[in-house]
């Protein structure tokens, strides 16, 4: 695209200045697709050489024309101050209007522009479902959106080449949402347990700041008012990545911000001017990404308090002029269940403690607080992971791939999400700690199946429905200590309904609370096939197998899978 040519620049000295900068601007374009975004780049020829992270403000104002604009930072985009950006998303069509200002001192420089947004049906930024709350859609094309999340907390410690590769892999397997770490630091992956190095291509030292000593692991020296600019354009690119895929990815400002070396800031800075800058610099950098989510902090509560995330948390909301979601990873219990600022609730729970019952749990606390947002189990075990001391010390197989997809149904018929994490001990991946994979990584494959089962249906209607289940009995053909469960989920209209069987059996439903006519099916949670379900002539329907399998009611009107006869099984 050609560049825009800008139609306005004044330059004025609101008092004597010793070095007079002299700065040319420079917009990407004069047509953007809503959804992506315009960029003006400042040079900046004399440099004054001051701090350009501290001693110069970039800002502009953008809106469409005739219309109330909207106020946006810029950021310095270069060690020695001479580049600066700004970026302004526009969400309607339409002729917008702008103004950046440069400013150092007593000295300001101004450029006014124009630039036209046309829709291209991007889906845009994830926002919550005005309609059903405790879901999500894509605010371009009101399209819901399935949050099917995974982990990858140093995806940003690989170089940009194998980045690109974890992303598209992750996509392949229907991933729609990663968490990744903008700060953290630790000298291998055996802090986890896990047999992860460094390497030439990968590293565990993720630098937001310019260090001064960055050999040191403990004591890198960061110089919290200057921004380490590569880093920070690395980010970029993965961001790009992942917003040509539609998947969502959560800054997590920090990942284990108690350990060494992480936290800059400690006690005495937490929430402070210094700190309040970093946040400031990545929404600035970042906001214009339509993908973006902002995670406060990995497991906060092992370094700041509830009072920091709070003011955190209102602090992000002010600074962010496009309002993207915001949260907080904490533990099991969440605390921000009222906040404005939090705009759904992440928790901690591993195991079968953080299933079925763990989130119908967290689901009714927070309808009773009469403000309803979605619900995710954050962490719940990843794959294969048996760190010893924490997380009850457990063995394997307790979670295995199969024991984790089975947790992620559990979750999602309650009505929550969920974010899981691979394996971390293969040879060629490094799973949930930096999300690169290989092919004897299967997991994910269980997951697409979770994907495509609740994306073929309405799924924002179900809400959980234990009532719904009158009995379940064991498989003809299951071992005789099986004890199988059953999770449901219904709308409230009774014509859509999922039962997730555990370790197969026979199911028996109470057809009153469900309507007449509907077409069941059976689903396969581990290879995604699908087949006819017949109800037994003395009632309830048998599972295919004495293995987990979901059994389906549903009409042509609210699921896309191929319509199924019903009959009776002998």
């Amino acid at each position: 695209m050609k560049p825009a040519l800008f139609t306005f620049s004044l330059a004025f000295a609101l008092s004597a200045f010793a070095a007079t900068p002299r700065v040319e601007f420079a917009a990407s374009a004069d047509r953007v697709g809503c959804y992506d975004f315009v960029e003006v780049t400042l040079h900046v020829a004399q440099p004054t050489g001051g701090n350009p992270f501290t001693d110069v403000t970039v800002a502009g104002t953008f809106g469409l024309s005739g219309e109330t604009p909207i106020a946006v930072d810029g950021f310095c985009d270069s060690a020695d101050g001479r580049v600066f950006r700004i970026r302004f998303m526009p969400a309607k069509p339409g002729a917008y209007d702008y103004t950046v200002t440069y400013r150092e001192g007593g000295f300001a420089q101004q450029h006014r522009g124009q630039f036209q947004a046309v829709d291209q049906r991007n889906r845009g930024l994830v926002r919550l479902d005005p309609e059903y709350p405790s879901h999500f859609q894509w605010e371009g094309t009101q399209e819901r959106f399935f949050w099917n999340g995974t982990t990858a907390y140093f995806l940003a410690g690989w170089d940009d080449a194998t980045i690109r590769d974890a992303i598209e892999r992750l996509d392949l397997h229907k991933i729609t949402r990663i968490r990744a770490a903008l700060a953290g630091r630790v000298a291998d992956g055996r802090t986890w347990f896990e047999p992860v190095e460094p390497s030439d291509k990968f590293t565990f030292r993720l630098e937001p700041w310019v260090a001064a000593n960055s050999a040191s692991l403990e004591q890198p020296g960061f110089d919290v008012s200057r921004f380490n600019v590569g880093y920070w354009q690395k980010w970029e690119k993965l961001l790009a990545e992942t917003r040509a895929r539609d998947m969502a990815v959560s800054v997590v400002f920090y990942v284990d911000g108690s350990r060494p070396g992480v936290d800059p800031f400690g006690k005495s800075g937490m929430g402070g001017v210094d700190e309040q800058r970093y946040y400031r610099y990545a929404i600035a950098r970042f906001g214009a990404y339509a993908n973006v989510m902002w995670d406060l902090a990995n497991e906060y509560r092992l370094f700041r308090d509830d009072a920091w995330a709070e003011r955190m948390g209102a602090f992000v909301k002010q600074a962010d002029p496009y309002d993207h979601l915001t949260s907080t990873h904490g533990h099991d219990d969440f605390r921000f269940r009222k906040s404005p600022w939090a705009d759904f609730a992440l928790h901690q729970s591993w195991d079968e403690h953080g299933g079925y019952d763990f989130m119908l749990k967290n689901r009714r606390e927070q309808e009773q607080t009469g403000r309803v947002i979605p619900q995710i189990n954050e962490e719940y075990g990843y794959e294969d992971h048996y760190p010893q001391g924490w997380g009850e010390s457990r063995t394997a197989p307790a979670r295995s791939a199969e024991t984790r997809a089975r947790l992620a149904w559990e979750i999602c018929l309650a009505g929550g999400y969920q974010t899981t994490g691979e394996r971390a001990n293969s040879e060629h991946g490094g799973g949930w700690l930096n999300g690169r994979g290989d092919d004897s990584m299967t997991m994910l494959e269980r997951y697409g199946h979770l994907y495509d089962f609740f994306t073929g249906i309405r799924w924002w209607e179900l809400e959980p429905a234990v009532e719904l289940v009158s009995g379940v009995v064991p498989h003809p053909k299951a071992p005789a200590h099986a004890a199988p469960r059953v999770f449901a989920a219904r709308n409230p209209n009774g014509d859509l309904a999922a039962i997730y069987v555990r370790d197969g059996g026979i199911v028996t439903i109470k057809s009153d609370l469900l309507k007449d006519q509907l077409k069941p099916l059976w689903f396969s949670p581990r290879d995604g096939g699908m087949r006819n379900a017949r109800m037994l002539r003395a009632g309830g329907y048998r599972t295919p197998t004495a293995e987990d399998w979901v059994l389906l009611f549903r009409t042509p009107c609210n699921c896309s899978f191929r319509d199924f006869g019903n009959e009776f099984e002998p």
